[in-house]
């Protein structure tokens, strides 16, 4: 039995010089780092900036998970750049068509040169008499790995919230035993045969049930094995209203409206959820019994004990989990493990479930801001005992922001307001000759979780991020239409403090002592 390693990726021969010094420093080019890049050289012209990747490529999540039929459970529409519309068939796309159309846009619009690849930031220090970040860096080349640093005025971290080097990997009694291979999606091996074999898939979130369909297609049988039920809602592949859309409207137009129709539906169907609990439990039971043909099949396996929107709701894409499961070619066990054994493994219930492959998709880990630990003239910052304003900036940190998109919508949607908010506090610091700006609170704040959800991944993890708090700014609102209204309305004045540049203090020391 082998556990897949992360793929080793060769050295490259050269990279590009890094500059001394930039503006403004994007850490990481995925989904949303290319969104900031887009936002950075059309609403602030005059910055310089960079984005730094740790990866050999663009793309970030769709860069790096390569597993059977990865997919976005959020419509392309609203996951997509609103500067850039969805031109693709499907409205819930696959991994490979996302990634094509971050590289495109990366491309079309010259974000790419200003990538540096290969490169990771150590760490990060921000100087108060300097108002500059320093920044330590790792980049592989040719030869191995150099050390080198930068500096820039601003940083802004787009690298998300989970951790890409390592996954949640929960204690699994007597794996050492089984007889055949164990993987992890988020390290999937290339070369990985399953054609004809018996598949057990353990976990019941969005990669497992991603997993499960895909897999059956070419597997001999495939098992979800959940220790509960998670809650799972059939959506349609394709969005007939928006091709209908499309087909009398240019394409420009139609993306926005488009994505108004779907932000307008799933903002809805959250609120309901949230609203009226009860009914939104009988509404998803209702639609599963249908497609599925079997009330007891969905009592028992698919009927969680929490509500609708406590844990993020798995979208399937025209109920192809369902599918599979009705033919026969998967199944949906809800049990706990009491052991692996070299046939498989064997359940707390003495039931043994025969496996080749084992899948283990038991979830992500929470990694703050890519690992970057920022500090503040050399002392680290304790980011557990700071405050998020605006779902963006952080207390105690002056001129840094960070990128986390929605859990309960599309990510890009609160990616690209988070960018066009930095691009907001940058002007403004311009057009007032701050060197430096950090958020305050006008008094104390109750203190809450950064991210409102009951899911395991969040719980284990969200105490090391820095909390949201009980008002105003200082609520993480998972709510994209008074975000949208809101967010770009703030009274910067009212929240941020800023500190002038030093070119400013040294002028006014200057005049103080010619007056005197």
């Amino acid at each position: 039995m082998t556990i897949a390693d992360q793929p080793v990726v060769p050295p490259v021969p050269a990279r590009p010089d890094l500059p001394s010094h930039v503006d403004v420093v994007v850490v990481g080019a995925g989904l949303s780092g290319i969104d900031a890049g887009y936002r950075l050289q059309t609403e602030c012209p005059d910055r310089s900036y960079l984005l730094i990747e740790t990866r050999e490529s663009i793309g970030g999540t769709w860069d790096l998970f390569r597993y059977p039929g990865v997919r976005s459970d959020s419509d392309m529409f609203t996951l997509g750049y609103p500067f850039k519309p969805w031109r693709g068939d499907k409205s819930i796309a696959d991994g490979s068509s996302i990634l094509a159309y971050v590289k495109e846009t990366a491309a079309e619009f010259g974000i790419d040169e200003h990538i540096r690849f290969g490169t990771k930031v150590v760490s990060a220090d921000f100087s108060r008499a300097e108002s500059r970040w320093t920044l330590s860096l790792e980049r592989r080349t040719s030869a191995g790995v150099e050390q080198v640093s930068m500096t820039c005025d601003f940083l802004y971290s787009c690298a998300g919230y989970y951790d890409y080097d390592q996954t949640y990997a929960p204690v699994m009694p007597g794996i050492a035993d089984f007889a055949g291979q164990v993987v992890h999606p988020q390290f999937w091996p290339e070369d990985l045969s399953y054609a004809g074999k018996r598949v057990v898939v353990i976990g019941s979130g969005a990669t497992a049930v991603t997993l499960v369909p895909s897999m059956a297609e070419e597997a001999a049988h495939v098992t979800m094995l959940q220790r509960s039920p998670t809650w799972i809602s059939a959506v349609p592949g394709h969005d007939k209203q928006a091709d209908q859309i499309r087909a009398v409207l240019p394409a420009g137009l139609a993306h926005r409206v488009i994505r108004a129709k779907n932000i307008a539906f799933t903002t809805g169907l959250y609120q309901f959820c949230r609203r009226a609990p009860l009914r939104a439990r009988k509404m998803f039971l209702g639609l599963n019994t249908k497609i599925l043909g079997d009330a007891q099949l969905v009592a028992d396996h698919f009927t969680p004990s929490y509500n609708p929107w406590d844990q993020r709701l798995c979208a399937v894409p025209d109920a192809d989990l369902f599918t599979a499961i009705k033919r026969g070619d998967a199944e949906v066990v809800t049990d706990t493990i009491d052991t692996f054994v070299p046939e498989g493994i064997r359940l707390s219930s003495g039931r043994v479930l025969p496996a080749d492959v084992v899948v283990t998709a038991t979830g992500l880990q929470l990694l703050a801001f890519g690992g970057i630990a920022p500090s503040v003239d050399g002392t680290t910052v304790a980011l557990d005992e700071q405050f998020v304003w605006q779902g963006a900036m952080v207390t105690g940190v002056p001129n840094f922001a960070v990128c986390i998109g929605y859990t309960n919508a599309s990510w890009t949607l609160r990616a690209d307001l988070s960018s066009r908010l930095v691009c907001k506090v940058l002007n403004w610091m311009e057009e007032h000759s701050f060197g430096a700006v950090e958020p305050v609170p006008d008094r104390a704040l109750e203190e809450r979780p950064m991210l409102d959800l009951a899911s395991g991944y969040v719980k284990r993890s969200i105490a090391a991020f820095p909390r949201q708090g009980d008002r105003g700014p200082w609520r993480v609102r998972q709510n994209y239409v008074l975000d949208s209204v809101t967010t770009m309305r703030t009274d910067l004045n009212k929240t941020l403090r800023g500190t002038p540049r030093r070119s400013s203090r040294a002028t006014a020391a200057a005049g103080q002592a010619a007056a005197k």
